[in-house]
């Protein structure tokens, strides 16, 4: 039978569809990060794929003509279509740029000979694909995963014929609906008059680009029999000495674990035998945000072996020793207070769209440090792992957020979307749990906070995510301000309140004068209402680069300019009290769904798409570089924080 429409936009919810399995099971085992080792080797598919966007009316040719059961290109006419990246830029496709449904990929490789050894294992990985994936490894479907942002991986050992071509087949759909994260919905126009026969619309609920396809590296990766399956550490700090907890999780039987512990110099430090304890290290050097030490973000280096009857698997992974806390009215890092300065980013600010683009990631670190900012947060999803590596090398602290942005009606607020929100943020954890730079994971961006249904959804949420991780504290992002605390009905469930507000933007546009008294008020109401730390997570002001005009007026540079500064002054009056960070919104100008009051994308980058700083960069770098400056002399010296006026 020919499958609905519905049943194909919406396969998430029908979880069946001509007998295929879509719908995602419980989560288990670990997902370590797939990187070579003595005992692991990893080879890398990223390449031009052929691809195809199934453009039938109910967007099923592909299932209905298994198009999986060959090569792609006998299905009709392909093109090729980089892995990583999103598919809607690249060509010059007005219909491939907005399409919503089934886009299939497919890609020949050689599976070495060597990995047919029956001492193998062999993984195929994706890193991230949007949004509602099914994966067939000739011809045999493999694995299915919903949601974007976060890796999957399934075993294919048995499925790959060795020194020989094998072929990968996906499909990939990007269709929202009220359960996804981001949540969105599909109109259906059914008067003909004005819309073509089975037209339907895809409706976002989020300020951005719904950007879509293989947008991470995919990989296969060998292990032996008997491996490392997950990791888990927490540091804690005592004095001078530094305190690592773990647990190794593997498959097989009867096996012989030792873990040990290297300094920066390769030298072995520390040492112990089982599955489960503590690696003690005197002296230890912690790890800092970089503007808070001359020696920061130090990384030690954890080797973790895992041996039964002759078989070795072996795992490595950087380890910072560091420690997070909240009070009332402060933010803590190895006990010392800590001041976020920094900035929002979208991984989708380039034609590249969120695909990982490593030129473009190493240009915006060197903006970062640049700019002085010692933070970001990674809204609104989970960025890439390499992302994650820099920030962990250098000190960049990170807020980790969830794609759980736009939950704003009762749908977005059922079971479905709780127990789906709640298998995101595992996801999550999963990933990023070892990560030093990851101080803090946000939930949700903006949520509709004020219902009655957000209180019980969030405590559910954020006590899950605190059940996986008592060590951080966790948040979401309030908004749709101003409005009195009082109302809120989650906000009780934080340990920070992180706040959006564009005053004199979106409320009373174009009068800069009311900001500073604005903000000022605001800020202490909430805090006083909580009694909890306070971060401006969002403020900015819509730019077009290049636009003049004195005195200031909206969407000008001198506007933004101005704009900062008011919040600014907010700012330095409240930090020296329960106010504890600032995130401009937002890093870079981005894109955004087709709107009239978007021209071409979101304008509240402190730097166009292309990279270059307008007027309100060279603000922020003045203001960010006195911040760190502050920061080092005001520091008491404790443990291994040296004063320093170096700007890295």
């Amino acid at each position: 039978m020919m499958a609905s429409i519905q049943q194909v936009v919406f396969p998430f919810i029908v979880c069946l569809l001509h007998g295929f399995l879509i719908c995602q099971g419980a989560i288990t085992g670990g997902m370590l990060y797939a990187k070579e080792s003595e005992s692991r080797e990893v080879k890398e598919l990223n390449g031009l794929w052929n691809f195809r966007a199934d453009k039938s009316s109910a967007r099923d040719e592909g299932f209905t003509q298994k198009w999986f059961m060959q090569s792609l290109a006998k299905t009709g006419a392909v093109i090729d279509m980089p892995v990583p990246c999103s598919y809607n830029d690249v060509t010059q496709d007005r219909t491939l740029r907005d399409f919503v449904g089934w886009a299939w990929y497919d890609k020949e490789f050689i599976a070495p000979n060597s990995w047919g050894s029956t001492l193998n294992r062999v993984f195929l990985r994706f890193e991230s694909a949007h949004y509602n994936t099914v994966v067939w490894v000739n011809s045999k479907q493999v694995v299915t995963h919903e949601g974007g942002h976060l890796p999957f991986e399934a075993e294919v050992t048995s499925l790959l014929n060795y020194g020989q071509e094998n072929r990968i087949t996906v499909a990939v759909n990007n269709t929202l609906t009220p359960d996804t994260l981001p949540p969105g919905t599909v109109t259906h126009k059914s008067d003909t008059k004005r819309y073509p026969p089975g037209y339907y619309v895809q409706n976002l609920q989020m300020d951005f680009f719904n950007y879509a396809g293989i947008q991470r590296p995919v990989k296969l990766y060998t292990t032996p029999l008997v491996y490392i399956d997950d990791i888990t550490i927490n540091t804690t700090i005592s004095g001078s000495t530094g305190i690592i907890d773990f647990s190794i999780a593997h498959i097989s039987g009867a096996v012989n674990v030792t873990v040990e512990l290297f300094d920066a110099a390769n030298q072995l430090i520390a040492k112990y035998s089982g599955t489960k304890g503590k690696l003690t290290v005197k002296n230890a050097k912690f790890w800092w945000p970089y503007t808070m030490s001359d020696t920061p973000a130090y990384l030690y280096k954890m080797k973790v072996n895992v041996s039964s009857s002759g078989v070795h698997d072996i795992y490595r992974l950087p380890v910072g020793i560091r420690t997070v806390k909240t009070t009332d009215k402060q933010f803590l890092i190895n006990g010392q207070p800590f001041y976020l300065h920094g900035v929002n980013k979208h991984e989708d600010a380039d034609i590249r769209g969120k695909g990982l683009d490593l030129p473009l990631v190493i240009k915006d670190f060197s903006l970062l440090k640049w700019l002085g900012a010692n933070g970001f947060r990674t809204s609104h999803y989970p960025y890439a792992e390499e992302i994650m590596d820099l920030c962990d090398k250098l000190g960049i602290v990170v807020i980790d957020e969830s794609p759980g942005v736009g939950i704003k009606t009762l749908e977005n607020f059922d079971n479905t979307s709780l127990a789906h929100h709640i298998e995101v943020m595992t996801e999550m954890w999963r990933r990023d749990k070892n990560r030093p730079s990851v101080v803090m994971w946000s939930v949700a961006n903006e949520p509709n906070s004020k219902a009655s249904v957000a209180g019980p959804y969030f405590k559910s949420v954020i006590a899950h995510v605190k059940s996986l991780d008592p060590t951080r504290p966790v948040t979401f992002t309030i908004a749709d301000m101003p409005f009195p605390p009082q109302l809120d009905q989650a906000a009780q469930y934080v340990d920070v309140l992180c706040i959006n507000t564009y005053y004199a933007w979106y409320s009373d546009p174009g009068h800069l004068e009311v900001i500073t008294l604005q903000a000022n008020n605001d800020l202490v109401e909430w805090h006083k209402e909580f009694n909890k730390p306070v971060i401006q997570s969002e403020y900015g002001a819509d730019t077009i680069p290049g636009f003049h005009v004195d005195p200031p007026l909206m969407f000008t540079e001198e506007y933004q300019v101005e704009f900062l500064k008011n919040y600014h002054a907010a700012f330095d009056q409240l930090r020296k009290d329960f106010f504890v960070g600032e995130l401009i919104w937002n890093f870079a100008d981005f894109m955004t769904d087709q709107s009239v009051t978007r021209a071409v994308g979101n304008k509240k980058g402190v730097f166009t798409r292309q990279r270059q700083p307008k007027a309100s960069a060279h603000l922020l770098r003045q203001r960010y570089q006195s911040l760190i400056n502050d920061t080092l002399t005001n520091c008491n010296k404790h443990n291994n924080i040296v004063k320093s006026n170096t700007i890295l």
